[in-house]
């Protein structure tokens, strides 16, 4: 990863809009997106493909060093490609959740899928949406931004969402697993989720979509890394 090469982090909570943010700011400046939560699908699939055991740490970790991964923003949202192949659909199955889980608990997995994310920072430059892009993955950054909302916000936009798909959930029960989720994730051991130090912190409780992108613009003209003009 060379440093001249200008990266945004957007780290945050689940339900905090990372990802349409994320997706809105690279369609904006033309940059290249990570998302990284989406890698360890892929790893799984790609194993898959090859008939490779995920059990098999030193083979595992081979395909992941040479992971052949590309996030392209269009108007629908992202199309994930595993080298010339849209993988989008085949990576968001139950059994691409399960080879996830199983992958990313292999240390040295870990280790090479943090290497390769940081080799995706290229130019004219990169938007890294996650949880530790800011502390772990890209420290020097020139532009962090932690999205966060409340918790009965992001269970809102849940069940929402949920009922959208056709299917059921309780909005209390949803909370509860926002919170304790929360908890989880920011007193874990290996990278907490936390804001960068120098990280902007924009709630979106109360923002529109819009509204979170145009925060986030600003920060970057502010960064220098856009003019006001350009977008």
């Amino acid at each position: 990863m060379s440093l001249a090469v200008p990266v945004i982090c957007v780290d945050g909570p689940g339900g905090a809009g990372k990802g349409t943010l994320s997706q809105r700011l690279a369609q904006s400046l033309q940059w290249h997106l990570l998302d990284s939560g989406a890698l360890y699908r892929i790893l799984g699939f790609a194993c898959r493909q090859l008939a490779i055991s995920l059990s098999d740490e030193g083979r595992v970790v081979a395909v992941a060093r040479e992971l052949d991964v590309r996030f392209v923003t269009n108007e629908a949202g992202v199309s994930v490609f595993l080298g010339d192949k849209d993988v989008s659909l085949s990576i968001r199955t139950e059994e691409g959740g399960r080879d996830a889980s199983q992958v990313a608990v292999l240390p040295a997995v870990r280790e090479a899928l943090l290497c390769r994310q940081q080799e995706l920072a290229v130019f004219p430059g990169l938007v890294a949406d996650g949880r530790d892009m800011g502390t772990v993955v890209f420290p020097s950054a020139p532009l962090k931004i932690f999205l966060t909302a409340s918790a009965e916000v992001r269970a809102q936009r849940r069940f929402h969402q949920l009922q959208g798909q056709g299917q059921g959930g309780s909005l209390p029960r949803l909370l509860a697993d926002i919170e304790e989720r929360d908890k989880r994730d920011e007193s874990r051991s290996v990278s907490p989720l936390v804001p960068a130090e120098d990280a902007a912190v924009i709630d979106s409780s109360e923002l529109s979509p819009d509204a979170v992108l145009d925060a986030a613009l600003k920060l970057a003209v502010d960064r220098g890394l856009m003019s006001e003009t350009s977008g």
